[in-house]
């Protein structure tokens, strides 16, 4: 089992390009100003011009842009290779409670789920599966089934260790689940990364960016809001915004129809209103913003209530510049802002 490699070890496997060690660290490069996997088949820097970070955000968080030949974010469309082989896993027999040692069986480091889990998911892999079991036991009770036996089909070992499980998730027994609802949560890949949407049975309610590091604080914010556990999931309103975002970065959609809900404040609600109203291609001052929403001259309030819209492209505010036409703030980096900017205006 890999533990954080010591800088010798990091820099004798980038040489290498190891791809064991891929997820392990990244590799930055001060005079380009992008990070890599250790793996990445480009020309190998100088010793002193290498700054490792132990996950992508905080790479980003200095600073670093993500390489286009290794991928470092994951933009290809999908996850690796060894996490959709540990996806089929465990989505196909979630009772099945791998181990470390199982991991290990099917060549996947522990360190590198749980990190990998963690940066798309916003939980270990551990836990990813506890809810995924926990769902799907969910599912069962809304569906009629019996409580005895439910636990036991899910990879508990007793009634009452079910019972406390979901509990904690769920925040009721496993009898009231036919009146409990959840926040299911998917990944989905993007040209600018990977983005985590979230959606009640009614419509979406989160989509942003997985590397933004307010992030977890979002999501906790969001659970506190609609009163709700979230569990790994799938529902028409994520597989809609899935495939609608797949056709808005390739040109081919400029309107979006997924169902959202967003609540927030009055003043928050008036201005994440005005932005979806811009249209496709244009953009807004902050100036101009304020006016539309009744508090001229608040653009200090208006530029926060921007940055906390929790529904990232659909709900765009990415088209919010300053006066002088600048980019001014995004929290998911000026250069996702930039690159939404420039494919709309395409």
């Amino acid at each position: 089992m890999k533990t954080q490699p010591s800088p010798r070890e990091m820099d004798r496997a980038m040489r290498r390009r190891d791809t064991s060690y891929d997820g392990i660290f990244y590799v930055a490069v001060r005079t380009t100003g992008i990070f890599c996997r250790p793996s990445c088949p480009a020309r190998k820097p100088l010793a002193k011009n290498v700054e490792y970070f132990p996950s992508p955000q905080q790479a980003l968080a200095s600073g670093y842009r993500p390489c286009k030949r290794c991928r470092p974010l994951d933009t290809n469309g999908r996850p690796p290779d060894w996490v959709q082989r540990l996806l089929v896993r465990v989505e196909s027999n979630p009772a099945d409670r791998l181990s470390d040692a199982d991991l290990r069986a099917m060549t996947i480091d522990p360190v590198r789920a749980r990190r990998w889990f963690k940066d798309h998911y916003g939980m270990t892999f551990q836990a990813y599966a506890r809810a995924l079991r926990l769902g799907q036991a969910l599912h069962q009770i809304r569906a009629g089934d019996q409580l005895t036996g439910v636990g036991y089909d899910h990879g508990f070992e007793s009634q009452s260790g079910f019972r406390d499980a979901f509990v904690r998730l769920f925040g009721a027994p496993p009898g009231r689940g036919s009146r409990n609802d959840c926040l299911l949560t998917r990944m989905i890949e993007s040209p600018l990364g990977p983005m985590l949407a979230c959606a009640t049975a009614e419509a979406l309610c989160f989509l942003e960016f997985t590397d933004r590091r307010a992030l977890e604080k979002q999501a906790a914010t969001l659970r506190q809001r609609f009163g709700r556990p979230v569990i790994p999931g799938n529902n028409d309103h994520l597989k809609r915004v899935t495939t609608e975002l797949a056709e808005y970065f390739a040109g081919k959609r400029r309107r979006f129809t997924v169902r959202l809900d967003y609540p927030g404040t009055p003043f928050q609600h008036a201005v994440w209103e005005r932005l979806t109203r811009i249209p496709y291609g244009d953009t807004l001052s902050y100036e101009t913003l304020a006016r539309d929403v009744g508090h001229p001259g608040a653009c200090r309030a208006v530029g926060t209530a921007n940055g906390q819209n929790r529904i990232a492209i659909l709900i765009p505010c990415h088209r919010v510049v300053n006066k002088s036409g600048k980019l001014g703030g995004y929290g998911g980096g000026l250069w996702r802002k930039q690159f939404l900017l420039d494919l709309e205006r395409r």
